[in-house]
């Protein structure tokens, strides 16, 4: 077995792993969707000012997407697990999602939804309601000229330039009634991103939540789901039980997903999930588990992920998208652990030690040796012995 030393506390621990996990393999129709949203791949190696500049890795970030395809996932594409806003412009993001639709056509039953939001509209007291329709505008008819779907992303520029609900319910109101498909509605709450907080018109989120679902059912018709990210399974299922007939409820709930996914006689969830980027092979093999009916061996493998996903999206939230990029490093997926922006710098080494931990217990470090082999390096740089 393979062994490390890993900061502990104050001290050092001798750390032991265990063989990784053989999840079984099935392939869709899953009697769930499950859409990954996907990390984007950095280029450390081209002229940059790193906190500034963005240089992306696209062979890498694109052989990342088959991946995820291979398992049966789908891709949600340019949201904020690919930084987006944080890190990758739209300017970026359209070259993403470009690239990401050109590799689909070479996966048969490949699935794909892409970001469309405001983030060409810095915030600001300047901006008024009708510049973030045009902002809106703009985004959904780039990604549908290029022949994608439409993943509809929360504004920080509608969250700083509305006055109340009304304002709401007239930008969604006006997307909507122009979008060629429906769309998923995505809620991303303020844990995730400050400059959200008050979405919809309300601090308080069930108050918000009537906005939301005054929305969705005026237009039913245009919104194939709502992912909402409140880390609140409460507040998900109640909104669950309220959407109208065939509007979908994605989870965006990366601490609850495994028991919001399996449901209850009342319904359940889809997903749509940052967490399952870096648990892509053990997503597989629950939803494997589900279609045979095996709802134990659902549970027996999904189990193991979920004190993972809570370390990686601990407080500060906004933060987790390292702790993704640092399990693509870990498994191989990339040759550094390099982020846009330079956040992989978010995170402390003992946070990045206990998800090594976390990982290896989920059988999730597919190479144990080279999982250990690159912790060791990054334990250098930070003067661990």
């Amino acid at each position: 077995m393979v062994s490390i030393d890993l900061p502990k506390g104050n001290g050092i621990e001798r750390f032991t792993l265990s063989e990784p996990r053989v999840f079984p393999k099935a392939h869709p129709p899953f009697p769930r969707i499950a859409l990954a949203a996907a990390h984007v791949v950095a280029d450390p190696r081209a002229e940059q000012d790193p906190w500034l500049d963005i240089k992306v890795d696209w062979d890498r970030t694109i052989d990342f997407r088959r991946h995820l395809w291979s398992l049966g996932l789908g891709v949600a594409e340019a949201m904020d697990t690919a930084q987006r806003g944080m890190g990758l412009d739209w300017a970026g993001a359209q070259e993403l999602v470009r690239r990401s639709l050109e590799a689909m056509r070479d996966v048969p039953g490949a699935v794909m939804a892409s970001g469309a939001g405001t983030d060409h509209l810095a915030p600001g007291p300047d901006v008024s309601v009708d510049d973030v329709i045009k902002a809106y505008e703009e985004q959904c008819e780039a990604i549908e000229a290029m022949g994608g779907r439409i993943i509809l992303m929360a504004s920080r520029a509608l969250a700083k330039a509305a006055r109340g609900p009304a304002d709401y319910e007239r930008v969604y109101a006006r997307i909507l009634s122009q979008v060629k498909e429906p769309v998923i509605i995505h809620w991303l709450g303020e844990m995730f991103d400050p400059a959200l907080e008050g979405y919809w018109g309300n601090a308080e989120h069930y108050k918000a939540m009537e906005t939301a679902l005054a929305v969705i059912a005026g237009h039913a018709a245009k919104v194939d789901g709502v992912k909402i990210s409140l880390l609140d399974k409460e507040k998900e299922i109640a909104m669950r039980r309220r959407l109208p007939a065939g509007v979908r409820m994605y989870t965006g709930d990366d601490f609850n997903y495994a028991e919001l996914i399996a449901g209850d006689a009342e319904g359940h969830s889809d997903a749509l999930l940052g967490i399952f980027d870096p648990i892509a092979p053990a997503v597989g093999g629950a939803l494997a588990a589900l279609q045979a009916g095996d709802l134990p061996g659902f549970h027996g493998v999904l189990a193991p992920t979920v004190p993972l996903s809570r370390h990686i999206f601990r407080a500060p939230t906004r933060f987790y998208k390292t702790g993704v990029v640092f399990m693509a490093w870990l498994n191989g997926h990339q040759e550094h652990f390099t982020m846009l922006g330079g956040q992989q710098s978010t995170r402390s080494i003992g946070h990045l030690a206990e998800l090594f931990r976390l990982a290896d217990a989920a059988g999730l470090l597919q190479d144990p040796e080279m999982a250990v082999a690159r912790m060791r390096a990054l334990l250098a740089v930070h003067g661990v012995a």
